[in-house]
């Protein structure tokens, strides 16, 4: 389990994000249209996979906003955010934002927080997705990851970009 803080207050995720040269798992996760979308949709693809609790929080938002605007100079890269917020709560949040890098998409399910470990499992946000960065090559292997350890912190969307520009 991967120990982490909710502001300040320990907490931890089902287990630990898969691991750099691993074949990553699949996932099957909704769209805004409530349409099914799955690792395979991606094939040949580079994915940046921006995981975290809920589009309604201000650091969320802001990684959301954060890769939309980087998300523009890559090729052949697709950022998919994902959280367990409704699908429609991601579509009034990108309409509203003028979001279109990115993607968004809800683990309604809750399976991809269980294959991926990063579903919380005690505190506040118990249940919800914990703040991670997941880079899938071209080959879909886990090229790089990052669990945030304080979920009220930002990603390093550096190094996250850097791995994808490999």
């Amino acid at each position: 389990m991967a120990a982490i803080t909710l502001g300040g207050t320990p907490t931890k995720t089902n287990g630990n994000l898969p691991k750099v040269g691993e074949k990553a798992p699949n996932f099957t996760l909704r769209r805004s249209d409530l349409s099914k979308t799955t690792l395979e949709d991606y094939k040949g693809k580079t994915l940046i996979l921006n995981i975290f609790p809920s589009i309604a929080t201000g650091v969320c938002a802001t990684s959301v906003r954060n890769f939309n605007q980087k998300a523009s100079a890559l090729e052949n890269t697709q950022v998919l955010c994902i959280s367990k917020d409704l699908p429609f709560a991601h579509e009034s949040f990108c309409a509203t934002e003028g979001i279109k890098n990115t993607l968004n998409l809800s683990d309604l399910s809750g399976a991809f927080g269980e294959d991926y470990q990063v579903k919380i499992t005690d505190g506040a946000f118990e249940d919800l997705l914990s703040r991670a960065i997941v880079v899938i090559d071209t080959a879909g292997k886990i090229a790089y990851t990052e669990q945030v350890s304080e979920i009220g912190n930002e990603p390093n969307y550096e190094a996250a970009i850097n791995a994808a520009s490999l």
